[in-house]
């Protein structure tokens, strides 16, 4: 039974009988009552069209009575016969009460000379201009005065019975071809929400079907939908997540190449410098340091590598922890130049640093170091002989702002939104020539943001790069 609830629970929550269910609560239920509505109406029209017929009837009646003198000497065949009529026509039945309740005429023959004892018959005595309709069933009966104009007086009381069966069948016949055009109208409401509710739910299906093909490692998956805007946005944000995924994968596969290749080749050139060093005896002490350097050139290479993975998935946003301390960014920034300012005089590159105030913010040292170091480093490496670098710090009342620089060779403009990317390279050659791994910038960003801050770039090629970093002085985790 719970397994059976579960299944019917889960065809409910289907988006395709949600939207078929508010179809038809929205289009059909609105539908019916309203034409309850107009039908009830249209009964109640006829009813009071044949009540105000039957009041022209009944005035005539009275006027015809009083001009008749009927009342007195019950002798006019002008009356009885227009009462007759009116009766015949309307299937119905008509009495003439005198000021005594007595009854001096009744078109079916059956109450003449008795007496009436209602309580509209009295009130018409009581009240001028009292009319009272009542409906019995399929019956409607009227009673009215019977007015004597000239002497401003009730002289007698008139009721009017007449059957309404026949409007009732005509209002029965009018509600059945509705109740037939609400059957159809049904059934095509019916269809039409279920072929709407089928092409809704097939862009979802489609999305589905991509994301299991991904699953499975199929990443050429390409969703091409169209219709409504919500699902063109959906089917251009589907592509260009598998963008990102496929140029993800693509720039992972390449690093894992990469640095295969990297460790690769320094354990090869170490192992040919060992064997060299082991082969050979009394061979003089310079070779001896010069092989000794080329193995700890070597290994230097590999352990950037290293710690650069390493750092990589320390900084990774969904895992990291930020161990936040109120930190001098002034002394942060002048301990980083001051570890960097040799790398730079190899290559006469002038680092130049300009403080506008003493800034205190609440930093993760660690992780900002390697941010700020990375940006640094780059300006350096990518830089050219006799260059310069500039690094500014300043703050408002919020943030505090870092600037980096350089007269280097730039990023080109069609690239700079990949920059940030893990593993991305702008110039494989030259990254491996400076012992670049494509983690840097990536490893900058994701302690950027681990700040609640951002990071602008602003590049061209050969005329240099600006990075700006944006870090609240206070840290909201």
């Amino acid at each position: 039974m719970k397994q059976f609830l579960g299944k019917v629970l889960y065809f409910l929550r289907s988006m395709r009988i949600q939207v078929l269910i508010v179809f038809l609560m929205m289009g059909l239920v609105p539908l019916y009552i309203f034409s309850i509505i107009i039908t009830n109406a249209y009964e109640s029209k006829l009813v009071s069209q044949r009540v105000d017929e039957l009041q022209s009837y009944g005035t005539m009646i009275s006027n015809l009575v009083v001009s008749s003198g009927y009342l007195v000497d019950h002798d006019s065949e002008e009356v009885v016969e227009e009462a007759a009529q009116i009766a015949e026509i309307y299937q119905g039945r008509i009495i003439l009460v005198d000021q005594n309740l007595r009854i001096i005429h009744d078109t079916y023959g059956l109450e003449n000379g008795k007496t009436v004892i209602s309580t509209e018959v009295v009130k018409c005595f009581n009240s001028d201009n009292g009319k009272y309709i009542n409906e019995l069933g399929e019956y409607v009966q009227l009673t009215m005065p019977i007015i004597n104009s000239n002497k401003q007086t009730t002289d007698g009381v008139v009721i009017m019975s007449f059957s309404t069966k026949n409007l009732h069948q005509m209002a029965d016949a009018v509600k059945r071809q509705v109740y037939i055009i609400l059957l159809i109208l049904t059934i095509l409401v019916l269809l039409g929400a279920l072929l709407y509710s089928t092409l809704l739910a097939r862009p979802l299906k489609q999305i589905t079907s991509s994301i299991n093909e991904i699953s499975q490692g199929d990443m050429s998956v390409k969703l091409n939908m169209h219709g409504f805007s919500e699902i063109s946005s959906i089917s251009d944000s589907f592509n260009q997540m598998i963008d990102v995924i496929r140029n993800q994968d693509t720039a992972r596969q390449e690093f894992v190449s990469n640095v295969s290749h990297e460790l690769k080749t320094p354990i090869a050139s170490m192992k040919v410098l060992a064997d060299s060093l082991l082969s050979q005896e009394g061979m003089p002490e310079e070779i001896y340091r010069e092989f000794l350097g080329d193995i700890t050139n070597e290994i230097e290479r590999m352990t950037k590598i290293i710690n650069d993975l390493l750092s990589m998935v320390k900084m990774d946003k969904n895992t990291s922890q930020v161990e936040v301390v109120n930190t001098s960014i002034n002394d942060l920034l002048e301990q980083l130049l001051k570890r960097l300012r040799p790398i730079a005089a190899e290559r006469n590159i002038e680092l130049i640093y300009e403080s506008y105030r003493p800034v205190m913010a609440d930093i993760d040292e660690t992780k900002m170091s390697i941010a700020l170091n990375n940006l640094i480093e780059n300006a350096i490496k990518y830089n050219y002989d006799d260059g310069w670098v500039r690094v500014t710090l300043n703050a408002d009342h919020k943030f505090f702002y870092v600037t980096v620089q350089d007269s280097g060779v730039g990023i080109p403009e069609d690239v700079q939104d990949n920059v940030f990317e893990r593993f991305y390279r702008v110039d494989k050659a030259r990254s491996r020539d400076t012992g670049g791994t494509g983690l840097g910038l990536s490893l900058t960003r994701s302690a950027v943001l681990l700040h609640r801050g951002s990071i602008k770039l602003y590049s061209k090629e050969k005329e240099g790069t600006t990075f700006t970093v944006r870090i609240p002085l206070t840290y909201v985790p």
